[in-house]
């Protein structure tokens, strides 16, 4: 009997990734998700100054039994995302969500080469700036939780 032997993923020679501060991964013209868990609801409130009931109807939308953060009707852009002068930015950034940290090593962008450079076509950070070790993509990837109980 032979064993399978599971074959590395085409990323475990690391990727390299720097936020150029663009906002396309923020940005329309397609409508999106941006998903929240309860405990990050609670920090966007507070760091808002908010009720959580007020956060969440002011800025997120229910979605079965999931919220996600709105977006501008028009552009489709996050509501958070705002010209820094610079570049774009989020106005919410010390409390946003998992899934805005852990871009682009995402499920959806490491499946398969051709996902990356799909995502890099958007995203100019990729392909440039620091190498992400197989380690660190996996960490990401894998994060669930950024924050720490305190």
């Amino acid at each position: 009997m032979t064993r399978k032997t599971k074959k590395a993923p085409w990323y475990v020679a690391g990727l390299h990734f720097e936020c150029t501060g663009c906002g396309n991964c923020c940005a329309g013209p397609d409508e999106g998700y941006i998903w929240l868990t309860k405990p990050e609801i609670q920090r966007l409130a507070k760091f808002l100054g908010m009720t959580v009931e007020k956060t969440s109807a002011e800025f997120l939308r229910r979605i079965g039994n999931r919220y996600s953060i709105n977006e501008n009707l028009v552009t489709k852009d996050c509501v958070f995302l705002t010209d820094t002068g610079t570049g774009k930015g989020c106005a919410v950034y010390p409390v946003r969500p998992n899934q805005c940290r852990t871009w682009p090593f995402w499920n959806y962008n490491l499946d398969h080469p051709d996902d990356w450079n799909q995502a890099a076509a958007i995203c100019s950070g990729i392909n440039r700036g620091k190498l992400y070790t197989f380690q660190e993509i996996e960490a990401l990837r894998k994060q669930k939780k950024w924050w720490s109980d305190e």
